[in-house]
């Protein structure tokens, strides 16, 4: 399963990104994810249906510090990003459309 999803709230600034990414790594999800530029967080996830949905789960938990007010579901083709080889990575900051 690949999902791609967008995390709203106070979710950057807090850790969130970093913890995700051990979430995903714990639950053995690759992907990526990453802050964008309208102060949300996007990350695209793949791997067994039922990990998937349990991290997007937990995403809506956030680490302590987050606030996350909604986890969407894109239907967009997430854009594709070269993580060097890694199972599952924080990507750069999107600015504008990407």
């Amino acid at each position: 399963m690949e999902l791609h999803i967008s995390i709203s709230g106070r979710v950057q600034g807090v850790g969130y990104r970093q913890w995700f990414r051990d979430r995903a790594l714990t639950a053995g999800v690759s992907g990526w994810v990453r802050n964008c530029a309208d102060g949300t967080v996007e990350a695209v996830l793949s791997g067994p249906a039922e990990r998937v949905e349990r991290l997007v789960f937990e995403a809506r938990q956030g680490p302590h510090d987050a606030d996350v007010e909604d986890v969407r579901r894109l239907e967009a083709a997430p854009p594709r990003l070269d993580g060097g080889g890694l199972t599952f990575f924080i990507a750069a900051t999107a600015i504008g459309g990407n």
